[in-house]
């Protein structure tokens, strides 16, 4: 479907893309995954030309959507595009925003567009919505209205710029149920994502971008369990891992919270042991808040997850300074939720340092 060679692309003396080569097939559903800043975002922009490359070529279908006398803008149309901020306008109705395009660009009547909107909202799950402003959605339900406007340009393939990076946490299930049900219906997608979870088991294949290209690509199986190039095996290593420290009794609770649920969701972690671990965190933090004003130490402490996929377990290390085993030494409820939650639990002390690490239940 898609044959890309050689693509290039600058901004200034930076260099973006260095020589990417690749084929796109059909009905394909590819996870484009890696470090912030490798060029993920800019492939895809390129793909349909939103950036035009320095130099190679696209060929979609057979015809170079890239060379001088190409009817760009009428290539370009059969791959259609979702941004992670939407870009629904804002004074237009849900249903305005759907058959706009279509009457304006494929000569559609209204009629005809009008009913195909709402064949593709239903499919989103947001007909009831139809005569709404984007401004009375939930984020979650503006990108899914953003989904069904680009299936209402009726595109062979579509791209998807990290879909769900400027949703809340609560929101990410609802968006990436909708690709998920595209990707069972044939749709050809390319996807920028950071869900994990979504890239190994939607996926046909995964590209691992990284100096400049596709640093290495293959199924799923082959990237999460079997990575053969350094980088690649770093990456998915620490995306295993979340790791945060805490400088300050006042810290945002609420956002670490967040961080925690979209990284359980990021690796299909069950609701409730989910819950566990962020109920875990808090117990933790409340016994180590009142042992640090006892003490009247310097308050710095330390949360890290680690997700293994071998077993599905998940377990908490929490670090902080001191002495004392706060769960060990305390009889209190906090200690007796950690102990209910968790298991094999153990505490070490070192030079003032000290570490609880316990796996969280999946009950």
């Amino acid at each position: 479907m898609i044959v890309v060679k050689n693509l290039k692309k600058s901004f200034g003396s930076l260099t973006v893309l260095d020589g990417v080569s690749v084929e796109i097939n059909r009905g394909d559903v590819i996870s484009v995954i890696g470090p912030s800043g490798c060029g993920k975002s800019t492939f895809l922009r390129c793909l349909n030309l939103l950036e035009r490359p320095d130099s190679g070529s696209i060929l979609l279908n057979g015809s170079d959507i890239t060379a001088k006398k190409a009817n760009a803008p009428l290539l370009r149309r059969k791959i259609g595009m979702v941004f992670q901020s939407f870009n629904l306008y804002a004074h237009l109705t849900v249903m305005r925003n759907l058959t706009i395009g279509p009457v304006k660009l494929l000569g559609a009547s209204q009629e005809a567009a009008e009913e195909k909107a709402a064949e593709y909202l239903r499919m989103v799950g947001l007909l009831e919505k139809i005569n709404s402003y984007p401004d009375e959605l939930s984020g979650g339900q503006k990108q899914r209205v953003a989904i069904a406007r680009c299936l209402a340009m009726e595109p062979e393939m579509i791209l998807f710029d990290e879909p769900t990076s400027a949703l809340d946490p609560t929101m990410v299930s609802e968006v990436l149920a909708v690709i998920r049900s595209l990707a069972k219906s044939g749709m050809t997608m390319l996807v920028v994502t950071h869900e994990m979870g979504f890239a190994r088991d939607a996926s046909t294949r995964v590209f691992y971008m990284d100096e400049g290209g596709i640093y290495e690509q293959g199924t799923p199986e082959d990237i999460f369990d079997r990575p053969q190039k350094p980088k690649t095996q770093a990456f998915i290593n620490r995306v295993r891992s979340l790791s945060r420290k805490i400088t300050s009794p006042f810290f945002d609770l609420y956002a670490l919270n967040g961080e925690i649920e979209r990284f359980c969701e990021k690796h299909i972690i069950s609701k409730r042991m989910t819950g566990n671990a962020i109920l875990l965190t808090e117990e933790l933090l409340s016994l180590y808040n009142e042992y640090a004003r006892c003490i009247k130490l310097g308050y710095h402490a330390g949360l890290q997850l680690d997700y293994s996929e071998k077993d599905g377990s998940l377990r908490l290390v929490f670090t902080y300074g001191g002495e004392n085993d706060i769960v060990g030494k305390s009889g209190g409820l906090s200690a007796d939720i950690i102990r209910g939650l968790s298991s094999d639990m153990s505490f070490e002390q070192d030079g003032g340092e000290c570490k609880i690490s316990l796996v969280c239940k999946k009950g």
